[in-house]
């Protein structure tokens, strides 16, 4: 019985790859989103060590926070508006150049803060572009009954991401430097290129062409008059700036001078929380629940925040790893609820305008948190720092189960 059960099971977690068009695009984020967590490593502890101050490490995520903010609206509603695909393809060739110039400028020897803060800003203005044209074309190579499985998978292939890029980094920085990395990183835009080129998604159901900032406007109405969108999207909005925020700009720092390790131990953390985010969206797509996912979701990043607060005050290294696989286990499984309900819920019309409502709302304010980070990183010990924030959070997703839109909705 087991066994006969144990088959449909892997069914379900499979189910999107029957498409050709899904395998093509999930092969080519694989292999990209593995060069973006390899360059974070890689960005973060290049800047520490450029400047050996955790304020210019916040200035520069800021910076590259900024950038995506900028367009990611302009994005949604383009990519609503015309073909996703052709989006995504700009923004993978804008990307690989952006970040060719950081190689050649490392390999040099002429990186500074300056050059370092432009080539971050603008990177993020081109990923604003390409982040939801991304999220409308799964629902264009995927049917309906697949969505579950497909989220899922690219939830896989981000998390593994974070499983290998980090300790990739780690070995490519200690052996050769940050340049290798950053080229590394370069050379995975080109490779999504072509496997992007290679689809042939469906048409979408395209938006009424009304320009640019009325669409932008119509996207925003809508979210308004959804509670369980408005009220997630804003809640977030405070959440990632008093816990997501004090995790990037002080995890370098707290590796450094409370753990007293280096670059290696700083990426295991990462590939930690990566392994756990593969088994959380493996046990989302085996289980794919349908009832009451907004309380399951809001009660998932209580525990994560429980699990920050033991990861940022833990006096040993072995258990903050555990807390960090764990919280993977958490964020793996509630970010799959979050794109999948989008996905079936939202009209396709509106669906990437409502992603970048999504990331603009939710990523608002993480610019502020990192700078306010920075500014306080000498304050008190890192792990404090960070602890103080995940209570933060844990008070404000509570507080977002008063809303019985979000204890009710499926």
């Amino acid at each position: 019985m087991e066994a006969t059960a144990a088959v449909p099971s892997r069914a379900r977690v499979l189910r999107a790859f029957q498409s050709r068009d899904f395998r093509l695009l999930w092969t080519g984020q694989a292999i990209s989103l593995l060069g973006d967590t390899a360059f974070v490593v890689a960005l973060g502890w290049r800047t520490f060590s450029l400047t050996h101050s955790a304020r210019s490490l916040g200035f520069v995520l800021a910076l590259q926070g900024a950038g995506l903010l900028s367009t990611v609206l302009v994005g949604g509603a383009l990519a609503d508006r015309y073909e996703r695909r052709t989006l995504m393809l700009v923004s993978d060739a804008a990307r690989f150049v952006i970040v060719g110039v950081l190689v050649v400028v490392d390999a040099t020897g002429h990186l500074a803060i300056g050059n370092l803060c432009v080539i971050a800003f603008v990177e993020g203005l081109a990923t604003g572009f390409f982040t939801p044209a991304l999220g409308g074309m799964i629902p264009l190579v995927v049917e309906e009954p697949g969505l579950g499985s497909a989220n899922a998978l690219i939830g896989m292939a981000r998390q593994g991401s974070l499983l290998v890029g980090p300790t990739l980094a780690g070995v490519l920085y200690g052996l050769s430097g940050s340049t290798v990395v950053f080229a590394f990183n370069a050379l995975s835009f080109l490779v999504s290129f072509g496997f992007v080129w290679a689809t042939r998604p469906r048409t979408a159901e395209r938006a009424e062409a009304e320009g640019t900032a009325r669409e932008i406007r119509a996207g925003i109405r809508y979210v308004a008059g959804i509670p369980w969108l408005w009220v997630t999207i804003s809640l977030f909005a405070f959440v990632l700036m008093a816990q997501w925020a004090p995790i990037q700009v002080l995890t370098p720092k707290l590796v450094r001078t409370h753990f007293h390790l280096g670059v290696g131990a700083y990426g295991v953390i990462f590939s930690m929380l990566g392994a756990g985010m593969i088994v959380g969206a493996v046990t989302f797509a085996r289980l794919n629940p349908h009832r009451r996912r907004g309380l399951i979701s809001y009660l998932i990043w209580i525990v994560n925040s429980l699990l920050v607060i033991v990861f940022a005050l833990s006096p040993w290294y072995p258990l903050a790893l555990a807390a960090s696989f764990c919280r993977g286990i958490c964020i793996g499984f509630a970010i799959a609820v979050w794109e999948t309900m989008l996905m079936e819920l939202v009209p396709q019309r509106m669906l990437s305008r409502v992603i970048s409502l999504d990331w603009f709302g939710s990523f608002g304010l993480a610019p502020i948190g990192l700078l306010v980070v920075g500014a306080i990183s000498g304050v008190a010990a890192p792990g404090t720092i960070i602890a103080l924030g995940a209570c933060f959070s844990i008070l404000i997703v509570a507080g977002g189960l008063l809303s019985r839109q979000i204890r009710t909705i499926d």
